[in-house]
């Protein structure tokens, strides 16, 4: 049988070394400052990607509700030979059920480019004949929500 060798304070190396008594369990403070420090650093690194995936769907969604409204724009100049007054033209007749939201502002509000009187199909009333989205922000890309 082996001779453990006992220090000063008769704790075997291997208890001296790892500061633990033979049958102690647990966790050491270090072991667990050591453990909370990882979980926040990969927390830390995660939140951005998260941010950016909520960002990169909410673009999607805009890019979708724009493709809409101006399809829209267009299939109402077209049937009724004159362009929209107002978004809510195109609700009142038919062509949508409700005005899309804009995801980056979370209302139904749009800016609204009105024709010139020269690029009206009916030049007595030159209506909508573009949407922008009112948000203040830039996109992933670097232009402005405002811009597509």
């Amino acid at each position: 049988m082996a001779h453990r060798i006992r220090n000063s304070k008769g704790l075997s190396r291997r208890e001296f070394l790892t500061g633990r008594r033979a049958g102690a369990r647990g966790f050491t403070l270090v072991e667990l400052m050591v453990v909370i420090s990882i979980v926040v650093i990969l927390i830390t690194m995660a939140i951005p990607i998260y941010n950016n995936t909520i960002r990169r769907s909410k673009e999607t969604v805009l890019k979708q509700n724009l493709f809409t409204l101006r399809t829209v724009i267009d299939n109402y100049t077209y049937d009724k030979q004159k362009a929209p007054q107002t978004l809510q033209d195109l609700v009142s007749d038919g062509y949508l059920r409700a005005v899309p939201m804009d995801p980056m502002t979370n209302t139904n509000q749009w800016k609204t480019i009105m024709e010139d009187a020269s690029q009206s199909v009916n030049q007595s009333e030159p209506g909508i004949f573009d949407v922008r989205s009112t948000s203040d922000k830039m996109g992933l890309d670097g232009t402005p929500y405002s811009e597509w």
